[in-house]
């Protein structure tokens, strides 16, 4: 029986750590908390509330990395957030694509890409 999610892991593009951490720490209000010693370094983990996130680089090293991800439309992690009006209007200051969605009924819910093209969903409940 599965009780729960351990975390949902995002892909960011090799060397660009720096702007990722911008959108998930400085817009979403992320903290970064370490990885353990025994796995790989590149990327992080963050933490809001109960909810981890890991975000995981593509490997230049074997020849992966491509100019642009790409990513499946309709994959992505929806947060329940408290402040939906202020994180959209944040959003589109700082140029993120944005799109508010409509249902389910009692909610407040919408998307916003990341610098890669992860779709973020976020819903407040009214």
């Amino acid at each position: 029986m599965i009780q729960s999610f351990d975390h949902v892991q995002l892909t960011i593009k090799a060397g660009q750590l720096d702007t990722a951490l911008a959108f998930y720490i400085d817009f979403l209000g992320f903290t970064r908390v370490p990885k353990p010693s025994t796995l790989r370094q590149s990327g992080a983990w963050l933490v809001s509330g109960s909810v981890n996130l890991h975000l995981g680089e593509t490997n230049e090293s074997n020849g992966d990395e491509e100019e642009n991800l790409s990513l499946p439309r309709n994959a992505h992690p929806a947060f329940r957030v408290d402040n939906f009006a202020q994180l959209m209007e944040t959003a589109t200051q700082k140029g993120f694509k944005t799109r508010v969605d409509t249902g389910p009924s009692g909610y407040l819910r919408g998307s916003v890409w990341d610098p890669f093209g992860n779709r973020i969903e976020l819903m407040q409940a009214l």
